[in-house]
């Protein structure tokens, strides 16, 4: 490994901030003081590559500290890891949430993507800046979704310091999501999660049944509603019990491509290969997509529970939550219940004293789309640009630090919980013989009533929009996210199962249902749809990287009406997407051309 380090030092907030989290160095190796003239001596170099994982904490906390990462600071950080600074700088450039070049102290992220451009995200953003003016010291940056779409538009403020600041101003005006830059402090209190549940408190409820009726903090409220129920179930039944419970319940991902849990489980367990690992893939960045945060902000314990059982079954002993970076009061929650947690034996050494031992790091994510996808996350973890990896090996066999390794999304862990306390027959006796059990959709846009939404498999579209209130004028209906498809306004009779959309030819994915009426410009929407894949793409590949930016083009010709030919840009669409679809490597690719598919061929879009 050549390592070559700069003449740059880090200032001591910066050195105090690497410190924190590694503890002091121990030789000039590491970037102590020359005390000893030890610098030639490399002691300690294997232990530091061992802990090659921290350099994505070791950026947060720099970026926590001063607002941005110098130079002077990632070359601290790589000698204190033994990370060659070039690849260092690939990684602090990868997310969006880190800069490398000098910005202030404050950041406030406005989201214009789908749900926010459609409620005015272009014009606050102009308002924003307009009262801010120069010299605000407030940097304003424009962001893909910040997975407040129930209440858009909205805002995230972040200041720097010790500790980091942070306000959240949703539904933002122009005067809320100032103040929130401006006095973190003193803005107004986020709304309590339960709020994104409109069936919050109604009986029946299986996932979302103590969103709103249990203190999210409170440990012994959780267990007076039922909690660790399931994970005692669990010591009853062993793990291989446990897997095949959840065989049997039917229970398939929730995060959009439906494979069987069970049967990751079990593949899973059954490597000799030690250690294994628990990773929950709470990276939610799809536009559109806010359950898991409701899920995480207004039931935190049942995740920790989830997580430990599904470790249990599994054999491992290690679990990561690696946590979207942009849900502060998620991170606060999900804190706090890992500590109490372990506090009260539920995590630790010897779990409810039956002898296993199991434990869970979080790991925050800073802005990349990507790393929703199970092998980018995994690099990410590890410390190395969150790009995908091809496949096989697959993740059950060689996944985190190439072990064997599990992941599976908040949703999908926490349906654990209903499957082992009623049973895998009941619970399979909900939803369709195909898609059991509950599922929550994330319901936004032109609605009287967005948020989360629980109902069993099977429910039609119809049904979900009346639930949350359908507007007149609508026009058309997102299903699935920026990676899902359009439906038209007449086809509302769809079965919101696996296979029904599928029959539909349309997709489910993560749930995401976003309505759209008759003020929402959809060649526009379409267009920020394309600018969100080409700025999310990990470029990796050659048909995504360079697939996304044509389609974004194309889609800028026809709206700007400056290509002669729209019906030609139309089939340099379909050339593009075809390509993308059958040569990407991961998921992201392949999907960014869906949803301008559908609108072309099911809206009419462009005609």
């Amino acid at each position: 490994m050549d390592l070559h380090f700069g003449d740059s030092k880090p200032t001591d907030d910066e050195r105090a901030a690497v410190d924190a989290l590694l503890g002091p160095p121990e030789s000039s190796w590491e970037g102590a003081d020359r005390s000893d003239a030890d610098l030639r001596w490399a002691r300690g170099g294997r232990a530091a590559r061992d802990r090659r994982d921290l350099l994505l904490p070791g950026l947060h906390a720099i970026n926590d500290r001063v607002g941005w990462i110098s130079d002077g600071a990632l070359d601290y950080l790589c000698r204190r890891l033994t990370v060659p600074p070039a690849e260092a700088y690939g990684v602090a450039t990868f997310y969006a949430m880190f800069s490398v070049k000098p910005r202030p102290a404050t950041v406030l992220h406005v989201c214009t993507d789908l749900a926010c451009a459609a409620a005015g995200a272009p014009q606050l953003c102009a308002g924003i800046e307009e009262r801010l003016g120069l010299g605000s010291g407030v940097a304003v940056e424009r962001s893909p979704c910040l997975g407040l779409c129930e209440r858009a538009p909205a805002a995230l403020a972040i200041r720097a310091g010790d500790p980091v600041r942070t306000a959240v101003s949703a539904p933002a005006t122009v005067h809320d999501a100032v103040l929130a830059a401006s006095a973190p402090d003193s803005a107004p209190e986020e709304p309590p999660a339960a709020l994104a549940v409109p069936q919050a408190g109604q009986d029946g409820l299986m996932l979302l049944h103590r969103v709103g009726v249990v203190d999210p903090a409170s440990l012994d409220d959780y267990r007076a509603h039922g909690g660790y129920t399931a994970l005692c179930r669990a010591f009853e039944l062993g793990p291989a019990g446990v897997i095949r419970e959840v065989t049997d319940s039917g229970l398939v991902g929730r995060g959009g491509a439906a494979f069987p849990t069970g049967r990751k489980w079990q593949a899973t367990a059954s490597q000799p290969d030690r250690p294994h690992y628990l990773v929950c893939n709470a990276d939610e960045s799809e536009p559109g997509t806010f359950k898991d945060r409701v899920l995480m902000e207004g039931d935190p314990y049942a995740l920790v529970e989830a997580m430990t059982i599904a470790g249990y079954a599994t054999g491992a002993h290690q679990g990561y939550l690696y946590l979207r970076g942009e849900y502060p009061r998620a991170l606060h929650r999900l804190e706090h219940a890992i500590a109490q947690a372990r506090a009260r034996g539920l995590l630790g050494d010897d779990v409810l004293g039956q002898g296993y031992a199991f434990d869970i790091e979080i790991r925050r994510g800073a802005g990349a789309y990507i790393c929703g996808e199970e092998t980018a996350l995994f690099n990410s973890i590890e410390g190395y640009r969150g790009e995908p990896r091809s496949k096989p090996p697959f993740p059950v066999e060689k996944g985190l630090f190439g072990k064997p390794t599990v992941e599976n999304n908040v949703e999908t862990l926490v349906n654990v919980l209903p499957v082992l306390t009623m049973g895998a027959p009941a619970y399979a006796a909900i939803g369709t013989p195909r898609s059991t059990g509950p599922k929550l959709f994330c319901v936004s846009g032109s609605v009287e009533r967005p948020g989360v939404y629980e109902l069993p498999f099977g429910a039609t579209l119809g049904d979900l929009l009346t639930l949350a209130g359908m507007r007149d004028g609508l026009r058309a209906v997102l299903l699935g996210g920026a990676a899902g498809g359009f439906v038209r306004a007449d086809e509302l009779d769809i079965p919101l199962t696996f296979e029904g959309t599928r029959e539909a030819g349309t997709t489910l994915g993560s749930g995401v249902v976003m309505a759209f009426d008759d003020s929402v410009p959809l060649p526009r929407l379409l267009l920020r749809i394309a600018e969100f894949f080409r700025d999310e793409s990990c470029g990796q590949c050659v048909p995504c990287r360079v697939g996304t930016v044509r389609q974004e083009e194309a889609l800028h010709r026809i709206v700007e009406r400056t290509g002669a030919d729209a019906a030609g840009d139309i089939a340099l669409l379909r050339e593009v997407g075809r390509a993308m679809r059958d040569a990407s490597i991961c998921g992201l690719g392949q999907t960014a051309w869906n949803a301008v598919e559908s609108a072309i061929d099911r809206l009419g879009a462009y005609e």
